[in-house]
């Protein structure tokens, strides 16, 4: 998608209605450390060490509109038990959510209770209540659907399969007019009638109409044929790495690519997928542009754990960085870098932060910041401007100038953000970043570091890593000119 137009549609979505209709859950995940084998039996013991809570399902895609300024009304249905409870003031805690939950006695509230160490899922713990609403449920989540669609520029149905989406309920929501979007699930999409587009996975479509789906031609074939069984106005499967296609009744299957992105945890991308689609077909963009949002949209989600949301500048960011060589997309401001550590702490991840002017690139810097790499989760490299590096080294300094300093250092795996300051010292971009952890190299035992003050008040560390004897960008210049 066009930067400008991207720009354009998400000031155009910012405060748009959009509905939420459908199975509404409780996504729990429970962060540890494990550290030895139970020796009641051969399983890992988790020591907890924080727990988050947040809305999922239909949920989810409510809190991916908020977070890309639309405002979300929410219908779904819990139960009257303690989950219930904590799910209502889950949606009392959106600013930009309105929620329209059904109560319904006696039911079970869904809670999907994840038990991670580290990066790494051990267990997924399920409750739930799958069996059909009672009547007086079903009528009360009916109404709810109607009012949430009322004045709605879309409507979207996450189906899970959880009881919530019925015949009744989806009439209800399709009563307005509005463009009715669903993620299926089951092996029938004749059941959701006459919508404006059916959202299945490539899984999804595959057991839904016993087909292959692995190719761009079995694509076409499975799309043909599940749009001929159901009423649906236009089909589109996500297909993971391989981004998406569309069918619409009259036309040519349409493929969409997704760039390479770094996959993290695919938990509620689809939710991500089915908020980006309604916001933009609420603020007035075709279908084709829907669908490369929604992409661009996923891509972003997929890169972070657990059930996340993304926001309007990281999809900004994303497009920018689809357009430039990786080593480009590292090179950021302070004020990204700083928004980019918050961002990963949120996700329980260590920050690393290290600087130096690294004019010419030798072993020993690579050495040096592959370890500096592996001690942290994320690594943000602080980099010296030309009028910096000439104040502390003296005139004739840089050998080669920021731009190309900083492009070699974003081409190095090790490093995930690299920032240009121009100061004598990186005082004040480590108090913009406020690194979990500062590092710099064994030279610097028994002198005092800059910004250790600043970590060590946020509770975080300073640690010195060791240097390869023989190597220094001072060295490499005395051999140059002798060489000459």
């Amino acid at each position: 998608m066009d930067l400008g137009r991207l720009q354009a549609l998400l000031q155009s979505a910012a405060g748009v209605r959009v509905a939420c209709v459908g199975d509404l859950m409780v996504d729990r995940y429970l962060r540890g450390d494990v550290g030895r084998i139970s020796p009641e039996a051969p399983i890992p013991v988790l020591l907890q060490r924080d727990e988050t809570v947040m809305l999922g399902a239909v949920g989810n895609v409510a809190r991916n509109l908020a977070a890309l300024g639309a405002g979300a009304v929410l219908a779904g249905v819990v139960g009257d038990d303690a989950a219930g409870a904590e799910a209502a003031a889950l949606v009392a805690a959106e600013p930009a959510v309105e929620g329209r939950l059904t109560v319904a006695a006696g039911r079970v509230t869904t809670v999907k209770t994840r038990f991670v160490a580290g990066q790494q899922q051990l267990l997924r713990l399920d409750s739930e209540d799958d069996r059909p609403l009672a009547p007086d449920a079903e009528a009360a989540m009916a109404q709810a659907a109607a009012e949430a669609a009322k004045g709605a520029g879309a409507v979207l149905v996450s189906d899970y399969a959880k009881g919530a989406v019925t015949a009744s309920v989806l009439d209800a929501a399709r009563a307005f007019g509005a463009p009715l979007i669903v993620d299926p699930k089951g092996r029938s999409f004749a059941k959701y009638g006459a919508v404006s587009l059916i959202k299945p996975n490539a899984r999804e479509l595959r057991e839904t109409v016993d087909m292959p789906t692995g190719t761009d031609a079995e694509v076409e074939a499975a799309l043909k044929a599940a749009l001929a069984s159901c009423e649906a106005e236009a089909i589109l499967v996500t297909r993971a790495a391989r981004g998406a296609s569309l069918m619409r009744r009259g036309q040519a299957v349409r493929h969409f690519r997704s760039a390479p992105r770094q996959v993290f945890d695919v938990s509620g991308a689809g939710d991500t997928v089915l908020a980006a689609l309604g916001l933009a077909l609420a603020a007035g963009a075709d279908l084709p542009e829907a669908v490369e949002l929604a992409l661009l949209a996923a891509g972003v989600a997929v890169g972070k754990p657990g059930t996340a949301v993304v926001s309007p500048g990281e999809l900004v960011a994303a497009e920018m960085a689809a357009h430039m060589a990786p080593a480009e997309a590292k090179i950021v401001t302070q004020d990204a870098a700083a928004a980019g550590a918050e961002r990963w702490r949120a996700e329980g991840l260590k920050v690393g932060f290290t600087n130096g002017c690294f004019d010419i690139l030798h072993r020993g810097h690579v050495s040096y910041l592959g370890a500096a790499r592996a001690a942290c989760d994320r690594l943000i490299v602080g980099v010296n401007s030309d009028g910096s590096v000439r104040a502390l080294k003296g005139e004739g300094r840089p050998v080669n100038d920021l731009e190309s300093r900083a492009l070699v250092l974003g081409g190095l795996a090790s490093i995930d953000l690299v920032v240009p300051f121009d100061a004598a010292t990186p005082i004040e971009l480590i108090a913009a970043v406020g690194p979990d952890l500062l590092m710099k190299g064994a030279d610097y035992e028994g002198k005092e570091l800059v910004g250790s003050d600043i970590v060590e008040a946020r509770g975080g560390e300073v640690r010195l890593i060791p240097l390869v004897e023989g190597y220094s960008t001072t060295l490499a210049v005395s051999r140059m000119k002798a060489v000459k």
